[in-house]
């Protein structure tokens, strides 16, 4: 086994390991327990009581976080000639079809999401198989298949987050970054737990939040009481 540094091995012992936290102690002690220099992300990891190889079950939504997510999500907008400008003017970084279609093939993927117009989506399917593995796939479902543009833009740069559970029945999503007060992680985490329950398929049986818990980017793993929601 790894030999813990000497700020790991404080903040492991900070960590109550059989305790579960609610959620204004989990989000002071994350900030507490952050043992890198750099302003860590702040990740909820949420165990649900599903089978995400049922199609009811494959639990998949958006979030608008109140306070956004503390990093500025590089945009490419697939789209056509004509809504090129309108893509830019909403705060795209990139806009076009194909050229950024070829770029894509090439092996470019420097970006954080894409949106597309419903008109273009036979080109992007030239390149599902680069971006799907990657999370990129414009989808209907997320809100990155529209023909409201400037709108899908705006939601994306002011915060709005995708997340989906994996083969696992995990749901793993940034809820802020240790700069963030304890209260805006607190009210970004409740917003993106309160999501996830809306979206409860009814032939899911059991607990439905099994296990919760949060941590800043290599810091310990806080346990959360899945009663907070």
């Amino acid at each position: 086994m790894a030999k813990l540094s000497k700020k790991m091995a404080i903040a492991v012992k900070k960590v109550d390991s059989n305790k579960l936290y609610d959620l204004t102690e989990a989000m002071k002690l994350v900030k507490e327990v952050n043992v890198t220099k750099f302003d860590s992300s702040v990740d909820l990891h949420i165990r649900l009581g599903v089978d995400p190889r049922k199609a009811d079950q494959a639990i998949r939504g958006t979030v608008s976080l109140p306070h956004g997510t503390g990093k500025t999500k590089k945009v490419l907008v697939l789209c056509t000639p004509d809504k090129v400008q309108e893509a830019l003017g909403a705060g795209a970084d990139f806009a076009g079809l194909d050229e950024y279609i070829t770029k894509i093939q090439e092996g470019w993927t420097g970006i954080d999401v894409i949106v597309a117009m419903p008109s273009v989506m036979a080109q992007v399917g030239k390149v599902g198989r680069i971006l799907g593995p990657r999370g990129l796939m414009p989808n209907p479902k997320s809100g990155t298949v529209t023909m409201d543009i400037a709108g899908a833009v705006q939601e994306v740069k002011a915060g709005k987050i995708a997340f989906r559970v994996d083969k696992f029945g995990i749901i793993h999503s940034p809820v802020g970054r240790v700069s963030f007060t304890a209260e805006k992680l607190q009210e970004n985490a409740l917003e993106l737990l309160h999501t996830i329950q809306r979206l409860k398929p009814s032939s899911a049986k059991g607990t439905y939040m099994r296990t919760i818990s949060v941590a800043s980017t290599m810091s310990p793993g806080i346990n959360v009481d899945p009663k907070v929601v």
